[in-house]
């Protein structure tokens, strides 16, 4: 089992959550997040005043998954979330030791 985690822009949730969906993957949680990368933030204008924006904000979403799944989980949220331009975002992927369904108790990949 993997943990899929990206970071995306906010605008390009419900596309990459219908495309996930499209795939089979059942569910997802989804975190608003601020940061920043190698665009370093920008300046925005307010009533005339200029300031600098530091952590420009994002969404991150996270996915468990079944180890056979992983491939195609990150190429679809990588296909989805392009816009070709600086801040598109990252996706981490790492191994899950353990998973448990809370309610039933259930562990291992029949948890997912």
């Amino acid at each position: 089992m993997v943990k899929i985690e990206a970071i995306i822009k906010p605008h390009k949730l419900e596309e990459v959550q219908t495309a996930l969906v499209g795939i089979g993957i059942q569910g997802m949680t989804v975190f608003e997040v601020k940061g920043f990368g190698r665009q370093k933030g920008h300046t925005e204008m307010y009533r005339g005043a200029e300031y600098k924006v530091d952590f420009i904000p994002k969404v991150m979403l996270t996915v468990a998954v079944k180890d056979e799944q992983s491939d195609e989980v990150v190429k679809t949220i990588q296909k989805t979330a392009s816009t070709g331009k600086i801040g598109d975002g990252k996706i981490f992927v790492t191994r899950i030791e353990v998973a448990m369904r809370i309610r039933t108790g259930e562990t291992g990949p029949e948890s997912l």
